[in-house]
């Protein structure tokens, strides 16, 4: 079986689409690597890229996606919803088959580095390669974006880089690089305009609130839409099933006497997830991944 690896990296610009489909192109210029998805936010002002490839190319293309970002995007003129500490702000590894996640901290440390020492940004390993316990999760490595971090990476030992050098890059700001298994970023747009509703909700389901393991959540207005929304990371969704979160926001948000208009997926989805949600909405005893027709046919 070829190695395959996922890379879904994430840059903080949603709404010039000309500067994505520049850096799209530049990933897309390494041979062997397929572009799988990309989608843009104007109101996060953030766009999800999915590109997967081989143990080699994937490095390359990952490389030349965070030097094409770096040209492109500065974060002193950018404004958006979503928290952002780089032009590339997430460079996420992950291992879909072949490959190990052992490999995959591998890569991103390989890429990282060169990254570091290349275009001279600071890099901060992240997930499964992190290498501080406290950088494990991304939202301590992110705390209070780059504004902050242009002045703490000055002083502070514990804002150190693990790449590259110790002050921000001028405007492409600092990336966290990582390796991680499949994630599922999951959004719920509620029917209103009171963004304590979404932030209340937000803060009632993430895990370290004390709400459900595996979730990451926060609460936004979206101004293009005149809603607020529910914005999350479902970080295992074995653990914690995309039925369960829509279902647990539904009712947060009714208590609340607010309805739900409407979800989205950012990004891809697992199928095994997908059959999850068929299973639990359609009520299917026994229902597993196995008995969808394409999956069988591709065995």
């Amino acid at each position: 079986m070829p190695a395959i690896v996922e890379c879904v990296p994430n840059f903080s610009e949603g709404r010039r689409k000309d500067v994505i489909d520049r850096i799209v192109f530049s990933i897309r210029s390494v041979p062997g690597i397929k572009i799988l998805d990309v989608q843009m936010d104007p109101d996060h002002n953030r766009s999800v890229v999915t590109f997967a490839g081989g143990k080699e190319n994937i490095q390359e293309g990952a490389y030349r996606g965070a030097r094409a970002a770096s040209e492109l995007i500065d974060l002193t003129k950018h404004e958006g919803e979503h928290p952002r500490m780089g032009a590339l702000d997430v460079l996420p590894f992950v291992p879909i088959a072949g490959v190990t996640m052992e490999d995959c901290v591998e890569i991103a440390n390989k890429v990282g580095a060169r990254i570091g020492k290349g275009l001279k940004i600071p890099v901060y390993m992240y997930e499964a390669a992190a290498k501080r316990p406290e950088r494990a999760n991304l939202e301590n490595v992110r705390k209070g974006e780059f504004e902050v971090l242009k002045e703490a990476i000055l002083t502070d030992e514990s804002r150190y880089p693990d790449y590259g050098p110790r002050m921000i890059h001028p405007t492409a700001g600092a990336i966290a690089v990582g390796a991680r298994m499949p994630l599922i970023a999951f959004n719920i747009n509620l029917d209103s305009k009171d963004l304590k509703v979404a932030k209340e909700i937000a803060r009632k389901i993430r895990a370290s609130s004390g709400g459900m393991p595996k979730v990451k959540a926060l609460g936004f207005y979206l101004e293009a839409k005149g809603v607020v929304q529910v914005s999350m990371n479902l970080t295992d969704y074995t653990v914690t099933p995309i039925s369960k979160v829509f279902e647990t926001v539904k009712a947060e948000a009714e208590a609340r006497g607010v309805e739900v208009v409407e979800s989205e997926i950012i990004g891809l989805i697992p199928l095994d997830a997908v059959c999850d949600l068929a299973a639990k909405f359609l009520k299917l005893g026994g229902f597993s991944s196995n008995q969808v027709l394409e999956r069988r046919i591709w065995a």
